[in-house]
């Protein structure tokens, strides 16, 4: 639903490569695209109507809650979320989407609007965050949902400590709304293989 060219197939008509469907001539349209073999066919003028490419918001919401912070493998799940989340806005920005950044624990801790200027803005803030406080997902995300008017790529990056049913309600809002929404489950290799053999709490 974007404005300039991109990678993404738009809801609208274009011109790019993609041939979608012929339309009867009107007075006025643009004669360069009437399609002359069938008007040798037919005797009647139809223009060529093509898929339209454009660009698309993409949005990071990155978990900087408590959970986040734990790593036995050199690096926390934050510290790989930074780099993962880093990497795509990046790559998207590339593609000339529109970029923006949510860090969140219980509430939203910091926002950047996706636009085509704020990749720097997104490096900077994620460069910058510690794992803090106690997370949850329902209200950050809900929050998100109803400010976000525009249909978006939305990535949740996140531990997900949370009981299915629950993260499944929290995410409710984003599908609903029609963003794309991806979900990547970050996980340390011990809460993987949980390699604990002696007494321990958790």
């Amino acid at each position: 639903e974007g404005f300039i060219s991109g990678l993404h197939r738009s809801p609208r008509l274009g011109f790019s490569t993609d041939f979608a469907e012929h339309r009867q001539y009107t007075p006025g349209d643009d004669i360069r695209h009437i399609d002359w073999k069938v008007y040798a066919r037919t005797d009647r003028f139809y223009l060529k109507e093509f898929e339209a490419d454009t660009n698309a918001n993409f949005m990071v919401l990155l978990d900087v809650s408590q959970s986040m912070a734990f790593g036995s493998a050199g690096i926390s799940k934050l510290e790989y979320a930074k780099f993962l989340a880093a990497s795509l806005l990046y790559l998207s920005r590339g593609q000339r989407d529109r970029v923006g950044l949510v860090t969140f624990d219980s509430d939203i801790v910091d926002y950047v609007p996706p636009s085509a200027k704020h990749l720097e803005q997104c490096l900077h803030m994620l460069d910058r965050y510690v794992a803090r406080g106690r997370g949850t997902l329902a209200g950050p995300l809900l929050k998100v949902s109803e400010s976000q008017r525009r249909r978006s790529i939305v990535l949740l990056l996140s531990d997900l400590y949370e009981p299915p049913d629950a993260v499944r309600d929290a995410l409710a809002p984003l599908r609903d709304a029609g963003h794309d929404l991806v979900v990547m489950h970050v996980l340390d290799v011990a809460e993987l293989e949980f390699p604990f053999d002696a007494a321990a709490t958790f």
